[in-house]
């Protein structure tokens, strides 16, 4: 069996406690052998040395709201794509996020269960995912693709095998979709709780579904081994019917308020702020022909996304990192760190969101989110202190070694 030593690095483990120097990592298979003093390690002499050069090891970072099958981009180019080309694309995507240091994603909506299938039987490399399939939509809410046209155009392709259409509305047609949902592999529930920046009918201060059909998804979910629902909720009105529910973590929160707030901390929601959404869709809304609504959404919301953030971060909320990866460019995940930074956080704080936390988020805390004996050895090297230029993580050549389940991914030291 393979072993690996990574020495010569500060550790970061990704629990909160401070950064060590002069310890080693060492990963036999899959898993984490040990964690500590190279003098207290017995080496044998046939393990791979890994140098990480002085620079940090950490835990492999996980994205709790990426769309690994899609990246944004013109209608006209949309329309002139076939259907499966999107699959070659997504091989892609994926390995460029995994090169990126994120190690786990949950996919919050458009991959089907052959996706992470040909991920874990080898056939494509990219990062561990838990699937939602698709998302539950009202019609003509965030999630329905009418146009005003009378057109329906979708970001991406629905209604195919292993993709059942998520557009429901009433509590029996919500209970029959969450079970379709379920029955195509989806290990997490995904709703549009509210309207949403990128859709033309509404707004994301729309409230969707009502609470009584919000907790059949979430009663599905609990009689299938206690499967969570992941709720798109960007006005505060949605927000709070969702964690009424029992809803398990609420995606962007951009109009959050005190009562939600207090709502989310009595039942300990988890909060997916994903903050480069916006900033990513006002930057790149040329190139990619964002719609001019979606633009105006973007710069309406941008800097009360900010501020709802900071409020629910002083407030003690759990925050997982997420960023909404494939409304804008795959592989630039990392930024979210620094704009969580920016935005009251401490680094040391956006490395445990981006980790532990977003670990517990996806309920694979037993596996990954730390550098601790026994652990799936998800473990990157990087160039620096992250801790003094958390900014620097943005930059993919600063991931400089990516090793998940006990495999190098990339190494260009």
């Amino acid at each position: 069996m393979q072993k690996i030593i990574i020495e010569n690095g500060l550790v970061i483990d990704g629990t909160g406690s401070e950064s060590k120097v002069n310890q080693i990592v060492v990963i036999t298979g899959q898993k984490i052998e040990f964690i500590g003093k190279n003098s207290e390690y017995q080496a044998t002499g046939d393990e791979t040395i890994i140098d990480a050069q002085g620079g940090t090891i950490l835990p492999g970072f996980i994205d709790t709201h990426v769309h690994m099958m899609m990246q944004f981009s013109p209608v006209a180019e949309r329309l002139a794509t076939p259907f499966s080309f999107m699959y070659y694309q997504a091989a892609e995507y994926l390995k460029t996020t995994l090169h990126a240091g994120i190690t786990s994603v949950r996919d919050a909506l458009g991959a089907d269960a052959g996706v992470k299938k040909a991920i874990e039987d080898g056939f494509i490399s990219g990062p561990r995912m838990q699937l939602s399939i698709n998302a539950l939509t009202i019609t003509g809410g965030h999630g329905d693709g009418y146009t005003v046209s009378g057109n329906v155009i979708d970001i991406m392709p629905s209604n195919y095998p292993g993709m059942p259409n998520g557009l429901c509305d009433g509590v029996e047609e919500v209970r029959k979709k969450t079970r379709e949902m379920l029955r195509a592999g989806a290990e997490v529930i995904k709703v549009h709780a509210t309207g949403g920046v990128l859709s033309a009918t509404d707004h994301p201060e729309f409230t969707q579904f009502s609470l009584e059909e919000l907790k059949v998804m979430v009663e599905e979910g609990h009689f299938r081994k206690g499967i969570k629902v992941m709720a798109h909720a960007q006005g505060a009105e949605g927000i709070k019917n969702a964690v009424r529910a029992g809803v398990h973590s609420i995606e962007h929160g951009i109009f959050i308020d005190d009562e939600a707030i207090e709502l989310m901390l009595e039942n300990g929601t988890f909060l997916v702020p994903t903050l480069l959404a916006p900033v990513a869709v006002l930057e790149t809304a040329h190139e990619t022909g964002m719609p001019e609504t979606a633009v105006q959404k973007s710069k309406e919301v941008i800097d009360q996304h900010v501020a709802s953030f900071t409020k629910a971060y002083n407030a003690g909320v759990k925050i997982a990192m997420g960023t909404d990866a494939g409304v804008f460019k795959h592989g630039t995940n990392l930024r979210e760190l620094g704009l969580m930074v920016d935005a009251g956080m401490s680094p040391m704080e956006s490395i445990i969101a981006s980790t532990k936390t977003a670990a517990e988020c996806l309920g694979w805390e037993d596996r990954v989110g730390t550098l601790e004996t026994g652990k799936l050895a998800d473990v990157l090297v990087v160039k620096g202190n992250p801790l003094e230029d958390i900014y620097s993580l943005a930059n993919n050549d600063t991931i400089q070694v990516v090793i998940k389940d006990g495999k190098v991914e990339k190494d260009i030291r």
